[in-house]
């Protein structure tokens, strides 16, 4: 089986929807929604992230986002970025189901508003209430197990540790812990937040994560098409590889042609 058919038949799932892609990207920051579309386009996204509070997604007398993305092609996945509470990330995304019947929708409920860092307790109070009335969280959260696990237990359908903070294109931070994250979760697992180069999103995947989601690292690119490219390939790359599997680590050289026999 070539590498082109094998990436295109390891697709994934979340609430019963399946993707090919592994990359989701946001619409924050772009210069216009035409810039935002065509990075779309250039990552081969089938799931961009919109933040209800700040995109328009409903006001006709604006310029509306579904103009550019079309919702039938690409799956909206709508978040509550900007909420710092339980009661006010719940309450965007019952708007957000009332404006266009979302149910699978991006939670994060963040601590403040330095680091952007997720508040877990609010975050797990959210997670139960949501998944009590038929919403399909998808979780920003701490890179933290035992909190990853518990949010999976109260309905979690993707668990979504940072790897920095928001924003910060710091790469993975804290490789260890989202390991054992993948390896616990019987949910997807996706990296969301500090990627800020390709080689950052091919050490998530490389890790065994589902997939990566980014926005920043996209967006303010010098060329935000061209660095949404990278990052398809980026995360392409980096899930063969996993898939692969890589040779072991050793502390000393090992010859790659044998020694003995030598003229």
């Amino acid at each position: 089986m070539d590498a082109v058919t094998s990436t295109e038949q390891d697709a994934w799932s979340v609430a019963g929807r399946s993707f090919r892609s592994r990359l989701i990207v946001g619409t924050g920051k772009y210069r216009d929604f035409a810039q935002n579309a065509a990075a779309v386009e250039a990552s081969g996204a089938e799931i961009v992230t919109v933040a209800v509070r700040r995109v328009n997604i409903s006001d006709p007398k604006q310029p509306v986002l579904m103009d550019f993305i079309d919702p039938k092609k690409v799956t909206y996945l709508p978040n509550t970025a900007g909420c710092f509470t339980a009661e006010e990330a719940i309450r965007t995304l019952r708007l957000a189901r009332e404006a266009g019947g979302w149910t699978l929708v991006k939670l994060e409920v963040l601590g403040e508003a330095k680091t952007l860092y997720p508040d877990m307790v609010e975050t797990l109070r959210a997670t139960e209430i949501l998944a009590h009335e038929g919403f399909e969280p998808m979780v920003y959260c701490a890179d933290d197990p035992i909190a990853a696990k518990r949010l999976e237990d109260a309905g979690a359908v993707a668990i979504m540790p940072l790897g920095a903070p928001i924003g910060s294109g710091l790469g993975l931070q804290n490789e260890v812990m989202i390991r054992i994250m993948v390896e616990q979760a019987k949910v997807p697992v996706l990296v969301d937040a500090g990627v800020g180069t390709a080689s950052d999103a091919a050490v998530a995947m490389e890790l065994g994560c589902t997939g990566v989601l980014m926005n920043t690292a996209i967006a303010e690119a010098k060329d935000p098409v061209l660095m949404a490219r990278a990052m398809k390939l980026a995360v392409e790359s980096g899930r063969m590889a996993y898939r692969a599997g890589r040779m072991g680590k050793r502390r000393y050289a090992d010859p790659s042609s044998p020694l003995a026999g030598l003229i």
